[in-house]
């Protein structure tokens, strides 16, 4: 009697997909953190309270940029691993 094929697995697709999750929750909370006044902010008036705001939503986008492209790098490290597995499981 041959043996009975394995069922697949399908370990890299969960992984992919929990990565992808988590990248969009940070990604959603670091965005989340520019809305309204910061702490730092709430004693100034005028141009400074202006100036401080917008040095904050700066500072912002530049962190949710920096997370954006460790989400891609992180994908391309992914799949780049997932092709090892896979070449590396072919059979001969």
């Amino acid at each position: 009697m041959p043996p009975q094929p394995r069922k697949r697995r399908r370990f890299y697709l969960w992984l992919f997909l929990a990565v992808q999750l988590l990248f969009l929750i940070w990604v959603i909370t670091g965005a989340s953190t520019a809305s309204g006044t910061p702490e730092d902010c709430r004693r100034l008036t005028g141009d400074d309270l202006k100036l401080c705001e917008d040095a904050s939503e700066a500072g912002t986008t530049i962190g949710v940029g920096l997370i954006i492209g460790l989400w891609a790098a992180v994908d391309i490290i992914l799949g780049f691993t997932y092709v090892i597995y896979r070449l590396a499981g072919r059979r001969t």
